[in-house]
């Protein structure tokens, strides 16, 4: 019988462990890979990180403009969203000590002092020193399911503040090229009203000269308005990048003095795709892992509800309370007790918690192949930007060349006065020719802006 027993017990603890197991109480998280989406991230996740991969490039290898570059710096070290983000990681790495800490026994000391006096009697007086010392033996893995929650959050929140770092880069660099951009078309803008009151004054004196009609007079002069009220418009987009760019750089409103540089100079690229691998290391990606991690350890948590808890409790110290006795002086006491406290009742609510956990868990798996599908698709949009914009620019730039001609000859033929509609001629070409220059400008920043956000959809700026 008693060799049964022996037996017995071994086959128990073996079976309990097995089942334990198979819940997934003790393991740690793994990426799934039974789709190829997930089993090409890991992949590309445990690969060798590519360090000339645009997005591993450093962002003053990226942005070298001198005024660009203390201006994002500046802004790393006062933005608001980024201090903000700094303070996350600061609080998940408290919270991550605390559940470190949650292994360690607690100590609590309570003195106390009670005087009695019945009658007049005299007084009697009681004291207690104890301190009691209670530790929660972690068997079923609540503890460790705890901890390694808070530790998936404390890298959450690391890879978010990389995630906010790279957009203030980004917005910091996109407003600057935008400055230069809208400064530029306003310059335009104003040259061309000068040319344009210059037009107007020939139109008149064709009129005196009775070579041109009052109709040509008035057009010229509505053309003429027309670039005015555009350049208010300018002058007003002009202002708000500024506020914009004040905003990011915490300061109060003000102008802002950039280089005089038409586009970004990046290194080239010479990929018609990106790898997994630089996607996988992008910062929002990475954060909706850990995020699936956390969800991970909460399902896991909630299942270990179901098994029992046991702790182990002690007091002592120095009284002079001895039972009903006083006693002086006092002597030391120490008291021992062990408690497993199972789940019965609350097994109905224990199974609505791990309900809500897988619920909570599949929406991280959802969202973490919608960020990983996200940052694929925003990839190719700044790629494809990128390349047909710096195709665009080419025609642009010959088409302002060959307007720059027609203005030149129709204004020397309206001069002549050789043909009485001339002067149409010349108002279609320098429109044309103002219509083809504020595209080439606008392509110009399309094309920067591409390269911007193609550098932060890869997660640059770490």
């Amino acid at each position: 019988m008693k060799s049964r027993k022996y037996i017995i017990l071994p086959v128990v603890a073996a079976l309990a462990a097995t089942t334990l197991g198979s819940c997934n109480i003790y393991s740690k998280f793994k990426m799934p890979t039974d789709t190829a989406l997930t089993e090409e991230y890991v992949k590309a996740r445990d690969a060798e990180a590519d360090t000339a991969a645009f997005g591993n490039l450093r962002w003053q290898e990226v942005f070298t403009d001198p005024v660009l570059v203390d201006l994002i710096y500046q802004a790393l070290d006062n933005n608001k969203d980024l201090a903000n983000a700094k303070l996350n990681v600061d609080i998940a790495h408290a919270q991550l000590l605390g559940a470190k800490l949650s292994y360690l026994p607690s100590v609590a000391l309570a003195p106390n002092v009670a005087g009695a006096s019945y009658d007049h009697s005299h007084i009697n007086w009681t004291y207690q020193i104890p301190m009691a010392v209670s530790w929660e033996i972690d068997i079923f893995g609540k503890i460790l399911n705890t901890k390694r929650g808070a530790e998936a959050s404390y890298q959450m929140s690391q890879a978010a503040e990389q995630a906010t770092r790279s957009q203030i880069i980004a917005a910091v660099a996109n407003t600057y090229y935008a400055i230069g951009t809208t400064k530029r078309t306003l310059d335009l803008q104003r040259e061309t009203s000068v040319k344009w009151a210059e037009t107007v004054q020939t139109m008149k004196d064709l009129k005196e000269a009775g070579k041109s009609t009052e109709a040509s007079v008035v057009q010229a002069q509505a053309q003429y308005m027309s670039i005015l009220a555009s350049i208010t418009d300018t002058e007003a987009q002009l202002h708000e990048l500024y506020n914009t760019m004040s905003l990011l750089q915490t300061v109060e409103p003000r102008e802002w003095t950039v280089s005089d540089i038409p586009v970004l100079d990046v290194p080239m690229l010479t990929r018609d795709e990106i790898p997994m691998r630089e996607l996988a290391s992008r910062p929002d990606v990475r954060a909706a892992e850990y995020s699936l991690a956390a969800a991970y350890y909460a399902t896991a948590g909630a299942r270990s509800n179901f098994y029992p808890a046991l702790s182990i409790a002690s007091n002592g110290g120095f009284t002079n309370l001895l039972g009903s006795i006083i006693t002086n002086p006092g002597k030391w006491f120490i008291q021992l007790s062990g408690q497993l406290t199972a789940p019965l009742f609350a097994r109905g609510a224990n199974i609505s918690r791990l309900k809500a956990a897988k619920a909570q868990q599949e929406q991280a798996m959802n969202n973490f192949e919608k960020t990983l599908l996200s940052a694929s698709s925003e990839v190719s949009n700044a790629m494809t930007t990128y390349a047909k914009a710096t195709q665009k620019s080419e025609y642009l730039a010959g088409q302002v060349e060959n307007l720059e001609q027609s203005v030149e000859i129709t204004q020397t033929l309206l001069k002549l006065g050789g043909y009485n509609t001339t002067y149409l001629e010349v108002i279609t070409a320098q429109q044309s020719l103002l219509g083809a220059q504020m595209s080439a400008l606008a392509c110009d920043l399309t094309r920067s802006r591409a390269l911007i956000n193609l550098y932060q959809s890869l997660g640059g700026g770490r």
